[in-house]
Parts: C-alpha cells; structure tokens; sequence
C-alpha cells in the first residue's frame, strides 16, 4: 500500500527537497538542467497515478513531454556521478557499521523491441517469462532504514551480438556481455571503493551459487548470507554431495524455530539449521552451510552459503538471511511512489538517468521516514 504522508510529512519533505536539489545541483550544470532536475524529482514525488511523459509534463504545468525527454535523453549531465551523491546521502542518513549490502532484480515489462537490452527473458516480477528489460540493483540496510543505491541495466547476448541495434539504443561500444553476477560484482567492487559502511552481503540464488561472486565478497572482508541452489554440491562429513542430501541426513535435534525478521503479519518463523564446514581463514571466519525449513510443510526449504566470524551466534545469520525482504520493499516502494518501473524511454542513458533519480527520490522518503522514527522514539523516552 502506497505511503500517504500528513501536512507535517509533506514540509518535511519539501525541506528535504530543497536540501537534495542543492546536493546534487552542480552535477547538472547549466541553471536551466538544474531547474529540470529539481522539477523531476518533484514530480516523481508527487501524487501523479503514473508517472509517464505525458502526465509528468502535465503535473510539471507543460503542454508537452518535449522538454522531460531532452532532460532523459540529450542534456549533458552523468547518471553515475548522481549515483555516487545518492550514496553519499545514503551512507550520511542511514548508515551503520553491521549495514547489510543486498543484490537482486527486477523486471520492467515493455511492448515493444526498441528499449535497450529488452527481450523475452525470466522476470521474477512476473514469475514467468515476458518481454521485458532486467535491472540488477544493490540496496543498503541498517536499522535505520533500507534504499536502493546502485542499478546496472542487464543486456542479453542477443543485443550483445547486434551492434547496429545496441547503436539505435546509444548502447557504449565498450559495453559488452556481462552476467548478472558479473553486474552485481561490478556494483559491489563500487560500493567498497566508496567505503560504504557495511559488514555483510546477502543475495539471492542467482548470485550465491556464484563461486566468483562469493569469492569476491571473501577477498573484500564482507561477511555473507547467500541463497544457493539445492543442486550445490559440499564436501562435508566426509561425503561430497549436493546439501539437500547432506540436509536429509540431519537429525531431528539440529532444527531450531527461530524468526528472521517481522513481516506485515507478525514475526516469521522457520526452522533453521547450521552446520560449519572449511577451515577457519587468516582472519578467523568460518563458512557454513545454513537451512531454513517451513513449519507447515517439510519440503518447502532454502539453502544459504554464510561467511562469518566462528563465534556468529545462529541467530545473527538467521537475521541476515531475512534481511533480503528489504529490496523487495524497495522495489515495491520505489515502484509505487516514485516510478521506478513507469518511463517511456528506450536508450540506455536515459533509462540509466531516470532509474538513478527515482532511486534518489525513493531514498529521501527513507531519509524521511527515519528521521521521523527516530523523533517519536525520542518522545517515548522522554
């Protein structure tokens, strides 16, 4: 359900407004792309029913989408150095040294054949196959709040393999074919350059049963929770095998009911359990196979790949593994309040460009939001 904020939440936000249209002003030079920036994301803010050209243009008082297409599409201004203030803003508001780095995806359904790197692909958001484009996005988690802060557009081989087309979309030259894993490396090898507080990575199974994805969080210091697939297999008690066989072997007493987080119901329990396996490494960390069971039915079961200090309590990794639900809630947010998923754009620019400033936007609600926890919990106490 869509956030419908009070008077006090609406001066809150146009304050904050202000403040992020004077952080990230110079990135847009010219005073009068700085004014289309500014209206942008007010009006991706707004209480537009879908936020496409023609209504953003109509809500911003213009006859026509003429000039929030040039602002897309043509003006000289870089998406990446918005994203790099976006982190900033992040990292200022919401950061905390336990913060969780978590990779997923999301779909965004197109008619057409035209919008970059768009095809007949898988979209999780759909759940099944559809004509569609694929972001890979990195959010940031603590427990003051959850945001997006890093996007790469995935591009399928068949674009790849098609300069002429990838130049009818304004795709770079030097862009060329990348997994998802690979994007999402990429996105995490950014977020440590920028020394992004963050002591753990959590993602789902088409990032963790990635050796090279995993192998790279273990060189960066990053603790991990990650999904794998039941098929992975494990050296452990001296048998090789896939872990659903090794988990079929586990006794009884190796379960533990134990919650990983609240949902919009109430606390959600599992069954969960761990067994370590490896050595410890240089700087006493232990890999572990980690199980989370349904208590209503037994064969409902997901298998993690953790990272951690020996000493992790149980608990802790369970919270970690749970901690995934927060992009999938800024996806829904972001998708809802701010139009992630509602551009009419098909270059890769300009679909890097709207998705950055949606982003941003959806973050200062965040911002927002834990500001005003933090006041009433403030109040409480006093």
């Amino acid at each position: 359900m869509a956030w419908k904020p009070n008077v006090e939440e609406i001066m809150r936000w146009r304050l904050e407004l202000d403040c992020l249209s004077d952080r990230i002003g110079p990135r847009f030079g010219r005073p009068e792309i700085r004014r289309r920036a500014r209206v942008y994301l007010e009006v991706l803010l707004a209480n537009v029913p879908r936020k496409n050209g023609w209504q953003l243009a109509e809500h911003a008082g213009e006859a026509t989408p003429r000039n929030i297409q040039h602002f897309l599409g043509r003006a000289k201004w870089n998406a990446d150095d918005v994203r790099d203030d976006l982190q900033h803003y992040v990292v200022k508001h919401l950061a905390q040294k336990d913060g969780v780095l978590i990779i997923d995806e999301t779909g965004f359904l197109k008619k057409g054949t035209k919008s970059a790197g768009v095809g007949r692909q898988y979209s999780g958001t759909a759940g099944r196959i559809e004509n569609c484009q694929i972001g890979v996005f990195l959010a940031y988690r603590s427990a003051k709040g959850h945001a997006l802060i890093d996007r790469e557009l995935y591009l399928p081989k068949a674009w790849c393999e098609d300069r002429a087309r990838c130049g009818e979309a304004r795709i770079p030259d030097t862009r060329a074919f990348a997994t998802k894993p690979a994007l999402a490396r990429e996105m995490l090898e950014r977020a440590v350059a920028a020394r992004i507080p963050a002591r753990w990575v959590a993602a789902d199974e088409v990032y963790g049963s990635d050796s090279k994805f995993r192998n790279l969080l273990e060189k960066q210091g990053l603790n991990y929770v990650v999904t794998i697939s039941c098929q992975q297999r494990l050296f452990l008690n001296d048998v090789h095998g896939r872990v659903d066989e090794h988990v079929r072997s586990m006794k009884p007493s190796a379960w533990k009911k134990l919650s990983c987080g609240r949902g919009t119901k109430g606390d959600r329990f599992y069954e969960w359990a761990f067994v370590p396996f490896g050595i410890l490494t240089d700087t006493g960390k232990r890999k572990g196979l980690l199980v989370r069971r349904s208590l209503k039915d037994k064969t409902d079961i997901a298998y993690y790949f953790t990272l951690a200090e020996s000493r992790t309590r149980l608990q802790n990794l369970v919270n970690i593994a749970g901690s995934r639900w927060a992009i999938e809630e800024c996806f829904e947010q972001s998708k809802q309040e701010t139009g992630l998923d509602e551009y009419e754009v098909r270059s890769w620019h300009a679909w890097y460009r709207h998705i950055t400033l949606s982003m941003f936007a959806h973050a200062m609600l965040s911002v927002i939001r834990c500001q005003a926890n933090a006041e009433s919990a403030k109040k409480k106490r006093t």
